[in-house]
């Protein structure tokens, strides 16, 4: 009997522990999900290849929650909306951005958390919905892959049946330069020779052009200085001169005044009466060349004696 009654008290035991642990568990569990825990939500414009449920969710490289959903938006299937649950403590603020990110070349795809300054209000105190809504940025993924396909538009556009038509023309063309070429290959070469006797030509030109403006420039140099001293003697003579002249009219201003004063003023009869003496000059000229013998004899010139 009293094995017996062992066996039911740590049987009873038993039963009571793991009772309270379960109990403890889910209350513990129930506690967790209601107060350290904060749902949000993501939505991308873009294509989330690599991500699942469960995915980390990294707030500056450090894991703060996971992904608890994936959908398509009910409007508008381009967008992928993503519910994410973080830790009731993470600061995510108004102004902290999502954006597609991977751990490494090979690693699966994360959503990477960046952003929020101090001043910044927290989400939850401006979206009040049940889960606030974080806004996204481009990933890098995304950037290259629309690069990518802006590469491969324009590589279309450059490849177009037009274009490679007239690369072929364009090629054909150069071929057959490079084959009238090669026939003119002799008359190419004696151009090259005739345009190197030409170089060497201008060469000596020039090296006696050179040689010329050398001996040019020495010989200005040797006769500068004797010009620039004539120069210099012209000037002082010339200085001196005016000196000279200056003084002459200083010394005779009051004959010179007299005679432009009365000299000038008798000047007028005299060019008259000169006027008058060189015409009768001319009437005495004009007589004697007309009859010299009248007008010295007072009478006709006797006439020739003309034998009958």
């Amino acid at each position: 009997m009293e094995t017996k009654a062992n066996y039911v008290l740590i049987g009873a035991f038993t039963l009571i522990i793991a009772a309270a642990l379960l109990l403890f568990g889910l209350w513990a569990a129930k506690y967790s999900s209601e107060r350290s825990w904060q749902d949000y939500q993501v939505v991308f414009r873009e294509a989330v290849t690599g991500l699942s449920v469960g995915s980390p969710v990294q707030y500056n490289g450090i894991a703060v929650g996971s992904i608890t959903k994936l959908s398509l938006a009910p409007n508008d299937p381009r967008q992928v909306i993503a519910r994410i649950r973080l830790e009731s403590d993470t600061p995510v603020k108004t102004d902290t951005r999502a954006k597609l990110a991977i751990t490494s070349l090979t690693g699966p795809s994360i959503i990477q958390l960046s952003g929020g300054t101090p001043q910044a209000p927290a989400l939850t105190s401006v979206d009040t919905r049940d889960a606030p809504l974080i806004q996204t940025t481009p990933s890098a993924l995304q950037n290259i892959s629309d690069t990518a396909n802006r590469i491969v538009e324009r590589l279309d556009q450059v490849l177009s049946d037009k274009n490679v038509a007239s690369i072929t023309a364009t090629l054909a063309h150069l071929e057959a330069v490079s084959g009238s070429m090669a026939d003119r290959d002799q008359g190419l070469q004696a151009l090259l020779v005739s345009a190197r006797d030409a170089a060497r030509n201008l060469d000596r030109t020039l090296d006696t052009t050179n040689g010329t403006m050398q001996r040019l420039d020495q010989n200005l140099v040797k006769q500068l200085p004797p010009l620039l001293a004539k120069l210099d003697s012209t000037l002082a003579r010339l200085d001196s001169a005016a000196g000279n002249a200056d003084s002459i009219l200083g010394e005779n201003r009051a004959a010179i005044n007299n005679f432009a004063n009365e000299g000038l003023g008798q000047l007028g009869p005299t060019l008259s009466e000169l006027r008058r003496l060189i015409r009768d000059l001319r009437q005495v000229s004009d007589r004697l060349e007309g009859n010299p013998a009248r007008y010295l004899l007072g009478r006709d010139a006797p006439k020739e004696f003309e034998p009958k």
